[in-house]
């Protein structure tokens, strides 16, 4: 039986609509603090959280022998002015899972990281080897879980496999799910949502880095790509693969201005924005490489053009224009 961390919020659950698929076992958990009673549709549901909750209890309860982890807070500006909330909710609660997975002996864990581990590069692509330098709270407390993942595995043969998302983007191509933050801090999203007169005029943060057009580059991958390689790293670690470190992405950086274009292109209409100063923590540049996970797991994105994701996310936003909350 599988554990989904957090999977009434946007990756966690795409993540649990494809265990559906599979019929495989499979329980989410969630407080609903950030995600959707809606969203984790007929999967099996506990509200917990994890800074809580009897966890060990829960584990054995529901004989589950491997976690999934989505459920830490995410945006990088917050994180500057809130850190004490992002050290207790992202790094405290997933110690506390970790010891009550020690204590039920479950023993195998796929960890949602993320590109802000590595802070500003120095090279990109990123591979995996690259220094790891965080440039907010956020980023921090994703390299601190990683590192005692690492010392989890060493001591007590909790093995793990950290999946370090670049941007996540898109939504279900089936139209059933889709992403809904309050406030929205993704920049697909928030561009439909202002375009639509559903959120104010957009702010574009910064506008003077060392890129092609002074905006912020990034590397977009799809929610349900990423669904597929927390499935790879499932099976690994059933078939006693070891502890990895894996970096998801396409491998191709779009700046902000050609994101905003691209949603103008789908949505047929301009979009409107100011600009603004930069947020702190925000690197220039991050592309990922993702050739060790391709390598190792056979990993293949189905939806790595810009268009695709934006037209999947403008689907489900236009059929729900005030999200879950329809």
């Amino acid at each position: 039986m599988i554990l989904v961390i957090g999977g009434a919020g946007y990756i966690g659950s795409h993540m649990a609509k494809r265990l559906r698929e599979l019929n495989a076992p499979h329980l989410v958990l969630d407080n609903l603090e950030k995600g959707h009673r809606a969203a984790v549709r007929d999967s099996p549901f506990v509200q917990a959280d994890l800074r809580t909750a009897d966890l060990a209890g829960i584990l054995r309860e529901h004989k589950i022998d491997l976690v999934m982890h989505f459920a830490a807070y995410m945006m990088v500006g917050e994180s500057v002015t809130r850190p004490d909330a992002y050290w207790h909710n992202n790094l405290t609660a997933v110690l506390r899972l970790l010891d009550a997975m020690r204590e039920s002996k479950v023993d195998k864990i796929v960890f949602s990281s993320t590109a802000a581990v590595f802070g500003e590069p120095h090279y990109v692509p990123i591979d995996e080897e690259h220094l790891k330098n965080p440039t907010s709270p956020y980023g921090d407390t994703k390299l601190a879980v990683e590192m005692a993942l690492s010392a989890y595995d060493r001591a007590y043969g909790i093995r793990s496999v950290c999946l370090r998302y670049f941007n996540a983007a898109g939504a279900d191509p089936d139209g059933i799910l889709g992403e809904d933050h309050d406030p929205e801090s993704h920049l697909i999203p928030a561009i439909i949502l202002s375009a639509m007169g559903k959120a104010p005029k957009l702010k574009v943060f910064g506008a003077d880095y060392d890129t092609p057009d002074g905006t912020c580059v990034r590397d977009y991958v799809h929610v349900m790509d990423l669904a597929e390689a927390h499935l790879l790293a499932l099976n690994h670690l059933r078939e006693a693969g070891s502890s990895r470190k894996f970096n998801l992405g396409n491998g191709e950086g779009y700046s902000v201005r050609q994101v905003i274009d691209t949603v103008g292109e789908v949505l047929g209409m301009s979009v409107p924005y100011d600009e603004a100063p930069r947020r702190e923590g925000d690197p220039a540049r991050l592309i990922a490489s993702s050739k060790r996970i391709t390598d190792e797991l056979g990993w293949q994105p189905q939806f790595p053009q810009l268009r695709t994701i934006v037209e999947h996310a403008w689907q489900w936003r236009r059929a729900h224009p005030d999200g879950y909350h329809d």
